[in-house]
């Protein structure tokens, strides 16, 4: 258990001396709170300029989590540099010295993108949303407005579950090229151009941020079905990313 503890500390040093991780780790919050307090800025002047530019499916309880959406290419970035990184410097040689056994290396390094994750999307969760009904103004919901808690959480589940997906693509690549090349256009736009296809209308539904992102709808009544198809992107990528690091030849 003490090499376990050990590892996993390391790994947060590592974190801190790293300055590309930490800063794309730490982007996520100002990038997320301007986006939510321009949103709701913008939102608030199209309800009271009646402007048809509103979008139908306007909610303030739903628009409250926009900001992260976008924001949440900060904390895929900072997934896929925390494994790649190493790779790329032959920083991972050194890893592999103070921690042979690969795969306590691989759970520490996980188990820390998760807890880092984490730590940052439940504060920023919480506060674009509320910056979002601050910039709402009298057209604002409350905090704890029906499905609104529930979506949170899903939230903050979603943004650690995609910042791992990421990391296990990392280390299945060992490189950012491929992970970032795939990852950033799919979450941009690509899922969501492919979403109103009709060809690939119903298979979109499967992709890992498409699904995902039910858990944070509020009211969403398949959000554990998204939960589960997320789970399964995440858990096969944590694994494939473990059998190429077993597999690396240090």
């Amino acid at each position: 258990m003490s090499e376990t503890v050990a590892a996993v500390r390391a790994e947060f040093t590592k974190l801190l001396g790293i300055r590309g991780t930490l800063v794309a780790l730490l982007l996520f919050a100002p990038f997320s709170l301007l986006i939510a307090a321009l949103g709701g800025w913008s939102a608030k002047g199209a309800i009271e300029s009646d402007s048809p530019g509103l979008r139908s499916d306007f909610t303030p309880q739903q628009a409250g989590l926009d900001g992260i959406l976008h924001g949440q290419l900060a904390l895929i970035v900072f997934g896929v540099l925390i494994v790649s990184s190493e790779y790329t410097s032959g920083m991972m040689r050194v890893s592999l010295l103070a921690v042979p056994r690969r795969g306590r290396l691989y759970a520490a390094k996980t188990a820390v993108t998760a807890a880092a994750t984490a730590a940052v999307a439940i504060p920023v969760t919480v506060v674009g949303y509320l910056v979002t009904q601050l910039a709402l103004g009298p057209h604002g919901a409350s905090i704890g407005a029906s499905g609104v808690p529930r979506a949170l959480a899903g939230a903050v589940l979603y943004l650690t579950m995609m910042s791992l997906f990421a990391a296990g693509l990392a280390a299945t690549a060992r490189s950012a090229v491929v992970p970032l090349a795939v990852l950033l256009p799919m979450v941009l736009a690509g899922s969501q151009i492919l979403s109103v296809l009709g060809a690939t209308k119903e298979v979109v539904r499967y992709f890992p941020d498409r699904a995902g992102m039910r858990m944070l709808t509020v009211g969403a009544d398949d959000a554990y079905a998204g939960f589960a198809v997320l789970l399964v992107w995440t858990v096969a990528a944590l694994a494939l990313g473990s059998y190429r690091h077993h597999r690396w030849d240090a």
